[in-house]
């Protein structure tokens, strides 16, 4: 094996076996960046061995045993000054001793390591970004230079949001457990955002000069179906992954020959992936099953109305509309509100979604949102009034972050200008 393969296949490896190493780490020493430590020093090693010696059998189980021993050996020489110490200011021994703790938890449910890892990687001492940027680090098997191209930060500052996130945890004496009762519900709520605020960076770029970033999906929907398998009874652990296997089957059809975007009515829909949407469906239906629907099964399910349509005029726009006013009622917020008025809209004519959307003018919440203006000018330059559909969709243009998305809504705003100029309409 040549230096280059076992550099490959270790690669590889890591992206693999990482996370359950970190985690069954996490659980012995119980500090997420000494778990991380003592992982990357295990990859090290098998750096310098492997081209070598050769890919073992187990390259997993060959990690964590050299991460082991190292752990061991850390604990024994802290313990070793420790007991100095206690004999320099004639201290009594500590009653407990931490290398048999850790020697009794060698062994445990990498399943059960692994759901403690998401859950402390995601914990609501973070911000958000700092959850975002930990859990692709530790869970992701990403490195800081990929998580900060990822998400078009510099490398430095990503670096520090790391540190300080396993700083904070320290510090914070967050404990190496999955929560209980209600508790769980509030924290399970945390990660399911995490997971999908990584999935719509990747579905939707927010800025830069690329439509989507596919690998971000990627990394999300893994995560999603980790937990969905550690968590197979959690009804929106379910919710969210059927939403992503159904968002991510359009991912192939949203761009264009020059990787301009395709918006959903105008896609071939011959180049949706069929797999995910199965996929989805029956994570869907899991997500159903016990009754009552939480916002991320909802949003699978407006998302199913669409995959199970062969053509857009085939979309059951009405059950869309009844869905997000559901939505609502759940997870009340204005984006809700204007996704409403866009089915609206779609179900019962521009004049029926436009109030709808004027009533949203003003929304702090919305001040900023490019996609209030874009959508009310689309609406507009339905209605005929072309003159203001394009003032609408420059605004948006304007607020844009992404640029590919900055163009298609130029675009539109000059060809309301040319339908203005031809029909002579005073808007």
């Amino acid at each position: 094996m040549t230096a280059a393969e076992a550099h490959r296949a270790i690669d590889a490896v890591w992206r693999i076996e990482s996370a359950r190493l970190i985690a069954g780490l996490a659980r012995m020493v119980r500090d997420v960046g000494l778990a991380e430590e003592l992982a990357q020093d295990a990859l090290v090693a098998a750096l310098e061995r492997w081209p070598t010696t050769g890919v073992p059998d187990n390259p997993g189980a060959w990690l964590m045993a050299t991460a082991k021993n190292r752990a061991i050996d850390r604990l024994r020489r802290a313990r070793v000054a420790e007991r100095s110490h206690e004999q320099i200011g004639h201290q009594p021994p500590a009653d407990d001793d931490p290398l048999a703790a850790l020697e009794a938890a060698l062994d445990g449910d990498p399943g059960d390591d692994l759901l403690r890892l998401v859950f402390t990687a995601c914990h609501p001492v973070l911000p958000p970004d700092a959850r975002v940027a930990l859990t692709l680090r530790l869970l992701g098997g990403l490195t800081t230079p990929e998580i900060a191209r990822a998400f078009l930060v510099a490398e430095p500052t990503m670096a520090q949001r790391i540190v300080r996130a396993k700083r904070s945890l320290a510090e914070a004496r967050v404990p190496f457990e999955v929560p209980h009762g209600a508790e769980l519900a509030a924290r399970l709520g945390s990660v399911l955002e995490v997971i999908y605020l990584v999935f719509n960076e990747g579905y939707a770029a927010s800025s830069g000069d690329d439509w989507m970033r596919p690998a971000l999906c990627e990394d999300a929907l893994r995560l999603g179906r980790i937990l969905a398998q550690l968590m197979p009874d959690e009804p929106e652990v379910q919710g969210l992954v059927a939403l992503m296997e159904l968002q991510a089957s359009r991912i192939g059809a949203r761009t264009g020959p020059s990787g301009e975007p395709v918006l959903l009515l105008d896609q071939n829909r011959a180049r949706w992936d069929h797999v995910l949407i199965r996929r989805g469906l029956t994570a869907l239906d899991r997500a159903l099953a016990p009754g009552a629907a939480g916002p991320y099964t909802l949003q699978a399910a407006i998302a199913a109305c669409h995959a199970r349509a062969a053509a857009p005029e085939a979309t059951d726009w009405p059950r869309i509309a009844a869905l997000y006013a559901a939505l609502a009622a759940v997870a009340p917020s204005p984006i809700v509100e204007l996704n409403r008025a866009v089915a609206v809209a779609m179900a019962f004519g521009p004049a029926a979604g436009l109030p709808l959307v004027d009533a949203l003018v003003g929304d702090p919440a919305l001040a900023g949102y490019h996609l209030l203006p874009g959508v009310r000018g689309d609406l507009l330059a339905k209605l005929g009034r072309f003159d203001e559909a394009r003032i609408e969709l420059e605004r948006a243009a304007g607020l844009a972050g992404n640029s590919r998305e900055r163009d298609l809504l130029l675009a539109r705003a000059a060809a309301c200008a040319g339908s203005a100029a031809r029909t002579g309409s005073p808007g």
